[in-house]
């Protein structure tokens, strides 16, 4: 008669026969939620059976969440947004996560469980997205995906990330068109006179953000050494201003051409009156550079908008306040500033960035160039 197997000590889980002949491992493992549930494991033979139960004891002790059933896409993500994203990640990349996640993720793939999603299914995913919206929504879906699914993987929900291992869309770039520097020089002329002067030669000048300009405090402001230090920015969301660290979380400090001397010492002298006129009205506690005629920040929104409308007045083609950002990395690359340190001005969180506008401007160069060569050769076959 074979000898009797040992029980188990508490907590280490049971292995029993089953009617079928397989042998079955159960353990009590911690979920996702946090909450405790019972795990069942399967094997033909008890060695079989047992190694799975090791295993699981294993994660177990290490405090590695064993879900007892699979979580669908619909369970996963909205879990993920609120435990990963939200606590770790800035308000303003949670809102557009959780736009993806509710309009486009959900709707659309939620019904499929984070084991059986295949490349397939992401392929058709994004293709069908593509078709139905724009290239830049689907790539950005698919970049949602990918880091939720990373975070299953982290968490060994899933043995891997199906979502990385399709390539991305590859919307077609917009097209840049900044200014020349004629049409730059035409723009602040007509907005000399205007209340947000000063705001854009730093967009010009600079090529600081909406919302790095709006966030600027003159605490940030060194006039006497012509510099910046990009510190905040101002956001809009939820129907809140609020303060929020550089895009990127980049903080810099950026050294300010003479051209913007001048405006910021006038606009601080036009605070200084508008704040005499307003009294125990002004609000003006945050020491904002750009404020209301009663010391609040001013809306991003505003900025935006008074920027066409200046160019507008001057009969410029009327471009986007962001392109003013571009204009200034074309003119910095046409003078000869390394692409490194033009990316350290603007805040670009990748060089790849800055090289579409260097790879616009040395195309330009690459012309006149062959253009020298051409007449250099045109007189040598002349003189032949």
């Amino acid at each position: 008669m074979p000898a009797q197997r040992k029980r188990n000590p508490n907590g280490a889980g049971t292995i029993t026969k089953r009617k079928d002949g397989r042998y079955q491992a159960a353990v009590y493992v911690l979920q996702p939620d946090g909450t405790r549930a019972r795990k069942f494991a399967y094997g033909k033979t008890w060695a079989e059976c047992d190694t799975k139960r090791r295993e699981l004891l294993d994660k177990v002790d290490s405090g590695i969440p064993v879900p007892t059933r699979s979580a669908k896409l619909a369970e996963w993500l909205p879990y993920w947004l609120e435990n990963i994203v939200k606590p770790r990640r800035k308000l303003s990349t949670y809102d557009k996560y959780e736009a993806h996640v509710r309009i486009y993720l959900v709707p659309r793939l939620g019904s499929k469980r984070l084991e059986s999603v295949s490349v397939a299914d992401v392929r058709r995913f994004l293709n069908g997205l593509e078709q139905d919206t724009t290239g830049p929504t689907a790539k950005e879906s698919h970049r949602v995906l990918r880091t939720a699914l990373s975070a299953a993987c982290r968490e060994e929900l899933v043995a891997r990330n199906v979502a990385a291992l399709v390539e991305p869309p590859r919307p077609r770039a917009r097209e840049l068109s900044p200014w020349t520097l004629d049409e730059m020089l035409t723009f602040l002329a007509a907005a000399r006179k205007d209340p947000l002067y000063a705001a854009f030669v730093l967009a010009i000048a600079m090529g600081l953000r909406r919302g790095e300009i709006v966030g600027l405090r003159w605490a940030d402001v060194d006039l006497d050494k012509r510099v910046i230090y990009v510190r905040q920015q101002v956001q809009r969301r939820r129907g809140v201003l609020y303060d929020d660290d550089p895009k990127g979380r980049r903080r810099r400090a950026v050294p300010m051409p003479a051209l913007c001397i001048a405006p910021l010492r006038w606009h601080r002298m036009r605070q200084a009156a508008a704040r005499q006129r307003a009294g125990e009205k002004w609000q003006g506690n945050g020491g904002y550079v750009f404020t209301t005629r009663t010391g609040r920040s001013i809306e991003p929104r505003n900025l935006y908008r008074s920027f066409p409308r200046v160019a507008d007045s001057a009969q410029l083609r009327v471009i986007l306040l962001h392109d003013a950002r571009h204009g200034c990395a074309t003119l910095l690359t046409a003078a000869g500033v390394a692409p490194r340190v033009v990316m350290e001005i603007l805040g670009h969180s990748q060089i790849s960035i800055t090289m579409d506008v260097y790879t616009h401007v040395v195309q330009d160069t690459q012309r006149e160039a062959i253009s020298h060569m051409d007449r250099l050769l045109r007189r040598r076959v002349d003189r032949g």
